[in-house]
């Protein structure tokens, strides 16, 4: 415990050191250096998210949730909750479970909902509503073009488990009648 303390310590000093760390897990744990440098960036994105939230005057708990889970259900057509159903999680990081695409295309969304945020400046928190729809809107679009330039799912059940496996690639899509 001494020696978890001292890392956390040093890690404070040095923030960097934190990253190194994270960045060592994910490599232990499978993970490509290519999905890693995506992760890190994607946690850079959301943090640019919650800091126009906090400065719209918005809490995180609850009206943070409610927002991703906008901005979440407007890409995918999937609820948050709908999305961890799909690829078999209960309490893992949804986004750690998240394929190279699904990773962008939710940094596109959150991104999005920041810059209309920043653009259009929401005055309460059904109006930062209406910019989580929107923002989630934009990467929608690019999916949809994707899925239909590649006729395959770019929501997947594909997870941390499976991630790198082949018999798990996306499906193809089920043409429209």
């Amino acid at each position: 415990m001494a020696q978890v303390a001292t890392e956390r310590l040093d890690e404070m000093q040095d923030p960097e050191l934190s990253i190194d760390r994270a960045l060592e897990q994910y490599l232990k744990l499978g993970y490509s250096e290519n999905w890693i440098n995506q992760r890190l960036k994607s946690i850079e994105i959301r943090k640019e998210l919650t800091d126009e939230w906090k400065k719209r005057g918005l809490k995180e708990g609850v009206q943070f949730a409610t927002l991703t889970d906008i901005i979440t259900k407007a890409w995918s057509d999937k609820t948050t909750k709908e999305y961890k159903i799909l690829k078999g999680l209960k309490k893992e990081n949804l986004r750690d479970n998240m394929t190279n695409t699904e990773l962008i295309l939710n940094m596109l969304a959150d991104a999005s909902t920041k810059d209309i945020s920043a653009a259009t400046n929401p005055k309460d928190f059904e109006e930062s509503k209406k910019v989580a729809k929107q923002g989630g809107n934009v990467a929608k679009v690019a999916r949809k073009e994707l899925e239909a330039k590649t006729g395959k799912n770019v929501v997947t059940p594909l997870n941390a488990k499976g991630l790198f496996k082949e018999k798990d690639a996306p499906k193809k899509l089920k043409p429209k009648k």
